[in-house]
């Protein structure tokens, strides 16, 4: 609402500014002429009483018998030579003035009057026009608020002005030749800025007014601005809480716009991932449920870190099982996949066996052992649930084959389907099991136990039982560690000889 009243008020504001810079012209034009024909008809007034008493009065007053002379207030009938006049003349109009002035200026003043004072313009102006007697100069001064222009025009000799001026004795220079620049007349108009600025009455409202509205405009900005910010973070903070719930995939690609909120469904070859603890329930009943919350949160962000890493879709937790497929969103192809999800097992089952050491170091007797299962096949892929709870998943009868082949595998072991084995058979070693029938399945299902890749021997002992604490993972040992391992387990072979013989 604020924000369309400002939009309308600067709408305003920018069709009045032609109807604001009118009426200002249109004052400032009046202004200004009403000042000139002012200060025009006090001049001309004070040419017309000066003439009125110092030629024409003087000259009745002689009865007709006039005397030019420059002393010509002294002189009965007499009226001043042109030099006298314009010198009185601009003591006349400067007296009436206060913003136009008028100079006559001479090098060569008569003896009975003061020497004229000129500043550096008069003196360059006069030296410039004794060279060039047909120029005129102007200069523009500025104090403060009030600007001064000066405009000269040269006084030129003529034929009467030579003839007194080397005639009267008064005269300092008498060898005057026509043509001659006896001087110059100066014209000086004084203007104050600061009237001037505030005969824009109607634009510096206008101003004052657009100011008003762009700061009102801009702290409306700045406000929708921060309260957006705000809302961003409080958003980015929700929709970060979000992604723990979601597959980051999944996550992504609702944020960016690329896949919809909606109820719908695809049919796609997958590869499908399930483990779970062995003897999980047992181990509920031994340890507190903080201990076992602890432990279960650390397996699962072991598990949930190596899934990510290789591209996995993970699709849920279900108590200790982990349901994990390949080909969605993303997919490398179906042998890409598969790979990737037999990669990705072999790396859970070599970091559970890292874990179970560490967590027999803290105190913990019987750590999870995990069972991991295999397959590849068609599936039904995509948002499952009502217009209000959607749930991102997968259905279809090989998620129950690999939770099949998760219960037929030995605790740490991979079991895979033979749909699997073909498309990863390059890079792995693995062995036949007798052949299962699945719930589900018509066909029968012949189950491959992984022992490992063909590119990456892993070889991981892990063996615990009273009195026996045993874990090497040979790809971490580097030469100096691998003598060692084999030396301690030398000593221990030949610890485990020297017993028999004493039992025996």
């Amino acid at each position: 609402m604020r924000g369309g009243v400002i939009a309308a008020l600067l709408v305003v504001l920018l069709a009045g500014l032609p109807l604001a810079v009118w009426l200002d012209l249109r004052y400032v034009t009046r202004t200004e002429l009403d000042t000139q024909a002012k200060a025009l008809s006090t001049a001309i007034t004070g040419i017309r009483d000066f003439y009125s008493s110092d030629v024409a009065g003087r000259v009745q007053a002689a009865n007709g018998h006039a005397v030019v002379t420059a002393q010509y207030q002294s002189v009965t009938g007499g009226i001043p030579i042109p030099a006298t006049f314009s010198l009185d003349l601009g003591d006349v109009i400067s007296s009436g003035q206060s913003n136009v002035g008028y100079r006559f200026v001479s090098q060569f003043p008569f003896k009975f009057r003061k020497p004229h004072k000129m500043d550096s313009f008069e003196h360059r102006a006069l030296s410039a026009m004794a060279l060039s007697p047909s120029q005129t100069m102007r200069d523009v001064s500025y104090n403060g608020f009030n600007t001064r222009v000066r405009y000269v025009t040269p006084i030129i000799m003529e034929q009467s002005c030579v003839a007194c001026h080397n005639a009267d004795p008064n005269s300092p220079k008498r060898d005057w030749k026509i043509g001659d620049v006896g001087g110059l007349q100066e014209l000086s108009i004084f203007e104050p800025i600061a009237p001037s600025v505030f005969s824009f009455r109607y634009l510096l409202l206008y101003f004052l007014l657009a100011a008003i509205a762009a700061i009102s405009f801009f702290i409306l900005l700045n406000r929708q601005r921060r309260e957006l910010a705000e809302k961003n973070d409080f958003l980015a903070s929700i929709s970060q809480q979000l992604s723990h719930y979601l597959s980051p995939q999944i996550f992504r690609r609702i944020f960016s716009g690329e896949k919809n909120v909606q109820v719908e469904t695809e049919r796609k070859r997958l590869t499908i991932f399930f483990s779970d603890i062995k003897d999980f329930t047992a181990t509920t009943e031994r340890l507190e449920p903080e201990v076992l919350t602890s432990l279960l949160n650390h397996y699962f962000t072991a598990m949930s870190t190596i899934a990510l890493e290789h591209g996995g879709t993970i699709d849920k937790f279900v108590g200790d099982a982990m349901l994990v497929f390949y080909g969605d969103p993303d997919t490398k192809g179906p042998a890409g996949d598969a790979e990737a999800c037999v990669r990705m097992a072999v790396e859970m089952q070599a970091k559970i066996a890292e874990l179970d050491a560490e967590w027999r170091r803290a105190g913990i007797e019987e750590p999870f052992r995990a069972r991991m299962g295999i397959t590849t096949g068609y599936c039904n892929v995509g948002n499952f649930g009502s217009e209000d709870r959607l749930d991102y998943t997968i259905i279809g009868g090989e998620v129950n084959l690999a939770a099949r082949l998760e219960s037929i595998a030995e605790p740490g072991r991979v079991v895979m389907s033979y749909e699997t084995y073909a498309l990863v058979r390059d890079v792995v070693a693995a062995h036949p099991l007798a052949a299962i029938r699945v719930k589900g399945i018509s066909r029968d299902v012949v189950p491959y136990v992984l022992d490992g890749l063909r590119d990456h021997a892993t070889v991981v002992i892990s063996e615990h039982a009273p009195g026996l604490d045993v874990f090497v993972d040979v790809n971490q040992l580097d030469a100096v560690a691998a003598a060692r391992a084999r030396a301690v387990l030398e000593n221990a072979l030949a610890a485990l000889g020297d017993s028999e013989g004493r039992s025996g």
